[in-house]
């Protein structure tokens, strides 16, 4: 069961939890914080223990002085980071007092992370509808668009996330893809590979010598002279598991900086948004018991183009 926060949602962002060592050599956890973030200068971090913002499993506000040892897990609000500009809206597709559907766009994460926290679907959408409830049920990739679905209360959460666990909704994604020079792989065909990601890992890993996890269904819709427009419609959630089915393949999305080949960072290029979308989510509602579907209201700019 995962640790319930003691601080509220401020400002549509949760607080941060932190694992603090019971020993080493720190006098206290204030001490620590500002070695283990000695990129942030020392009065900024202070500052959150002056302005009760670092506090115990039980709320407890914790000082400057409280020893090292003194608590394994500390939460606190971080300021917000001196973060891009995201330019493009969440798209509100349904709400109801259970679920809220969005279309997020091409950029935007799902959720904080990567640098990015105000710049968040997350974030904005419960600065918008003013509900620390909110919390997504799935995510896409920051560089993938279309659906995305959020809980509205704690209290039904649970039905719908069991959905996604037991692989009870039908996801339908398309994407546009080069074509390559030994030409395109006779479609509809099944994808199936054994994928893993570690903690901060760019890319998926895929294990040629272990029996298969991820299963991506991949049909034709279009089929041109040097790219396709594809459906496909994914059995299993890993994480990249479109992106890297696709490159295995032979047919790298066009815009994908991180398959087939991972370039150099760079900065977003709003000309080029890798050519993914979620367009369709479809499942019996666990509360109702009723048939759902929903569908983008976005496409994908190269498609027109095939």
């Amino acid at each position: 069961m995962a640790m319930r926060a003691p601080l509220p949602v401020r400002d549509g962002v949760g607080p941060t939890r932190l694992r603090v060592p019971r020993t080493g050599p720190w006098a206290t956890i204030a001490e620590y914080v500002t070695g283990r973030f000695s990129h942030i200068d020392p009065e900024v971090l202070l500052g959150r223990f002056d302005r009760g913002d670092v506090v115990a499993f039980d709320g407890t506000r914790l000082s400057r002085e409280t020893p090292l040892g003194a608590e394994d897990f500390v939460w606190y609000y971080r300021e917000p980071p001196d973060e891009p500009a995201i330019p493009y809206d969440v798209t509100v597709r349904h709400l109801d007092d259970d679920l809220l559907v969005v279309d997020k766009p091409h950029f935007l994460p799902t959720t904080p992370g990567g640098g990015f926290l105000m710049n968040s679907a997350l974030v904005r959408l419960r600065q918008r509808f003013d509900n620390p409830d909110l919390t997504p049920i799935h995510r896409l990739d920051r560089a993938t668009a279309g659906l995305v679905m959020f809980s509205v209360r704690p209290a039904t959460r649970g039905a719908y996330q069991t959905l996604f666990a037991d692989r009870a909704v039908e996801k339908v994604y398309e994407a546009v893809t080069t074509i390559p020079g030994s030409g395109m792989p006779p479609l509809p065909l099944v994808v199936r590979s054994h994928l893993t990601s570690t903690r901060g890992s760019l890319r998926a890993i895929v294990h040629e010598d272990r029996e298969p996890n991820a299963e991506t269904l991949v049909e034709a819709i279009r089929i041109g002279e040097t790219a396709a427009h594809l459906r496909l419609r994914p059995r299993t959630g890993r994480m990249h598991q479109l992106r890297s089915h696709l490159a295995g393949i032979g047919l790298g999305i066009l815009g994908d900086r991180f398959y087939p080949d991972l370039l150099d960072e760079a900065p977003d290029d709003p000309e080029r948004p890798l050519q993914l979308l979620a367009r369709e989510l479809r499942f019996v509602d666990p509360l109702s018991g009723e048939q759902r579907e929903f569908t983008t209201g976005l496409a994908l700019r190269e498609a027109d183009r095939v």
